[in-house]
Order: C-alpha cells, then structure tokens, then sequence
C-alpha cells in the first residue's frame, strides 16, 4: 500500500507525515501526497508555528476540511522560510483530496484488528533509547527499567502485526529515511509499545 520512506529531516512534522502517508496509502495505487500542504494547515488551525509539532485533532480535521493535494502540488520543504509570510500554499495546488479520520483505541489489541481489516493506524509514542538503535530485523524491545521519555514525542504508522520471542510486534513505517532500522521500517515490541502509546487515530471514508 506504500511507496518509498521518506525522511522528513530536522523539522517537527512527524504526525503530518503518518497522516499524509496513511491518506495516500489509502486511495489507488500510490501517490505520495504533499506533506507541506497538511502542516501548513494543521498549524493555522491549531495557532501553533512550524517550529512545534501538530496536534492530531488539528490534522484529522485538516484531512477532512482541507484535504490535501498531490506531493507535486506543494513539495516538501528543507526548512521553512524565515519570513513566515513567504510559507504559504502555491496558487495552484492542483486536485485536493479529503479524508474523514477519528481516534481510536490505544490497545495494541485495537490496532491488530484494524491493521486485519486492511487499515493502516497512525500512532503517536513517547520513545526512549530502544527507537534509535533498533537491533537485529528492524525490532524494537527496550531494555529492562527504560522509561518512557515524555518529552520524545513521535507519530508512525502501524502498518502489520506478528509475533517476536511470544510477544505481539507490530510493524510501523518511520520517515527517518531507509537506513532506519529495516529499510525505514521497524518491529515495536508489545513491550516497548504497550507504555508508550498514548494516542492513535484512524482514516476511514473519502470526505
């Protein structure tokens, strides 16, 4: 359902990534579509800047009052202009598409029985020292006592679950480019998930 990671570089646009990644891998075949598009959004309705990371209920209600174009209609940006006024969508953005999503349950239970029924779930975790260096296979399982680190916040996407050492793992797509883990793709552990999910979100029907 999904094309190439991607690696969204120093900027904090994470969620904006999984929900943009999570759309396109939705509609037919795979076009990527425009991340830039989804955060410039989602900021204006939160009234945050481009230097904080978007809130999920800012970008649900992006996807489904703004839609998003094409990547090619607005493409991703290395950084953002240091005059915030030339941060701004290009006139013509070409087609936009829309997309309904809610929250859902944080129970990874909840998220094999989405991911069973062919959808993808945007997750959002709080990370600790396991996520930077994945071991062998892309798994991710902390080590005895690591803590969650409340302030490391980072949105994925589940994309498939399995079974690793007789826990639940579940597969998720990162966009820290494909020397992460397993070609950008990684094994989260019930262990290492279960205390660190605090939110996901599912998208559902075209709006």
């Amino acid at each position: 359902m999904f094309g190439l990671v991607r690696n969204q570089g120093s900027r904090p646009t994470c969620l904006a990534f999984a929900a943009s990644d999570a759309h396109a891998a939705l509609r037919p075949g795979w076009t990527p579509l425009s991340c830039e598009f989804a955060f410039y959004h989602a900021q204006r309705r939160a009234g945050r800047s481009p230097g904080q990371g978007a809130l999920l209920s800012a970008t649900l209600e992006t996807l489904r009052e703004d839609g998003q174009p094409d990547e090619t209609g607005w493409p991703y940006l290395a950084k953002v202009p240091a005059d915030l006024t030339a941060w701004a969508p290009p006139v013509n953005v070409g087609e936009v598409f829309a997309r309904d999503g809610l929250t859902t349950s944080v129970s990874v239970d909840a998220i094999v029985q989405e991911l069973d029924a062919g959808r993808p779930v945007i997750l959002l975790l709080q990370l600790s020292a396991a996520f930077f260096g994945p071991g062998p296979g892309g798994v991710v399982d902390p080590a005895p006592g690591e803590p969650p680190e409340r302030d490391r916040r980072h949105a994925v996407i589940a994309v498939g679950h399995g079974d690793g050492d007789g826990q639940i793992a579940i597969l998720i797509r990162n966009r820290w480019g494909d020397r992460w883990a397993a070609n950008g793709y990684a094994w989260l552990t019930q262990g290492f998930l279960g205390p660190r999910l605090f939110a996901a979100a599912k998208l559902t029907e075209e709006a």
